[in-house]
Parts: C-alpha cells; sequence; structure tokens
C-alpha cells in the first residue's frame, strides 16, 4: 500500500471533510500483458509504485492497494484536485467541484492518463451525503466529479459505515501468493 504523499500551504483541517474512494483500472494506452498472470503482475506492479495525494492540502490521508482500489480521507469539500503518480500517467488529476462536506465520493474504473482521468462508466460515480432520510434518495443537487456531474444522494447515516474502507474493485483480482 502506498501513503498519500501530498503538498501545499494550507495544513488545517475542514471540519465537514469528504471521503474520496474508487479504484484504478489501468494506464491509457498501457501494453497489456499476454497471459492472465502476467497481466495480473503487471498491474500489481502499476499500483504498487502508484502514489496519491490531495492538492494544498498536506494532511490529507490515504492510499492504493495492490489491487488499485484507493481511499484518500480529509479531502476538502467543494473544491479539489486529486493527484495520481502512475507509470505512463504521471501527474494524472481528477478534480471534484461542489462536493459538500461530510460527502463520500466513489470513483469507480478509473483509467489514467497524463494530467488527467477517464471513468469507463460515469453513471457509477457516487457522491452521497449523509441525512436523515429511511432510504437513499437524490438530494436535487449535483457535483461534478473528474468532468461529469453526478448527482448528490442523501443517504442514511448507517449506510456510510464504509466511507472509511477501501471498496471492492471485483472483477480484476491479485492472485493468491503461496510461499
Amino acid at each position: 500500500m502506498i501513503l498519500a504523499a501530498c503538498g501545499g500551504e494550507s495544513d488545517r483541517i475542514t471540519s465537514d471533510p469528504v471521503s474520496v474512494r474508487g479504484w484504478i483500472n489501468d494506464v491509457k494506452g498501457a501494453q497489456r500483458a499476454t497471459t492472465m498472470e502476467m497481466e495480473v503482475a503487471r498491474r500489481q506492479q502499476l499500483f504498487q509504485s502508484a502514489s496519491i495525494w490531495v492538492e494544498n492540502t498536506p494532511l490529507a490521508s490515504g492510499g492504493i492497494a495492490e489491487n488499485g482500489s484507493f481511499i484518500v480521507l480529509d479531502v476538502p469539500p467543494r473544491a479539489a484536485t486529486i493527484g495520481v503518480n502512475a507509470t505512463g500517467a504521471e501527474d494524472a488529476r481528477i478534480v471534484l467541484q461542489n462536493v459538500p462536506g461530510n460527502a463520500d465520493v466513489l470513483i469507480p474504473d478509473i483509467v489514467l492518463e497524463p494530467g488527467g482521468a477517464k471513468v469507463l462508466d460515469p453513471k457509477k460515480i457516487l457522491v452521497r451525503v449523509p441525512a436523515d432520510v429511511d432510504k437513499p434518495a437524490p438530494s436535487g443537487k449535483t457535483a461534478t466529479v473528474a468532468g461529469y456531474t453526478v448527482p448528490i444522494i442523501d443517504t442514511p447515516v448507517a449506510q456510510l459505515m464504509d466511507r472509511r474502507d477501501y471498496p471492492n474493485p471485483g472483477g480484476f483480482r491479485p492472485l493468491a501468493t503461496v510461499k
């Protein structure tokens, strides 16, 4: 797991931080391996060598797991830029705008590219906020995540218990290592 590397001038922690989670699918234009075992090893190496940070937020923390899953905590609300360095996509960026405080942002299946990132299925991006509701419901507001307009979902607090956990990307999984 790689810990977040942070930089910038501000060292304040916000009272209503955002959690940003998701998983990296790959890097745009990456040469795929010829066998499944080699592809698993290629991606593991890619994810292990990657780093993640939040611009101008040195106290944000998080990391990238060997399956590409990531989490970043203490992201400032409203506007933030998540940066990722990975081989072939140095200085990739995921820009968040109009994200309310205390939100949990889930960004699945990201393809990194130099200076940017694309989401394979933008309809799967979630922006959830804790609310006094019985079941998740659209709030009528939107946020922008990686250039995509996403509805903000009012969500029962009990359903937000996973906001500090690495998400499970499904599909691609590292092979078990036998010693």
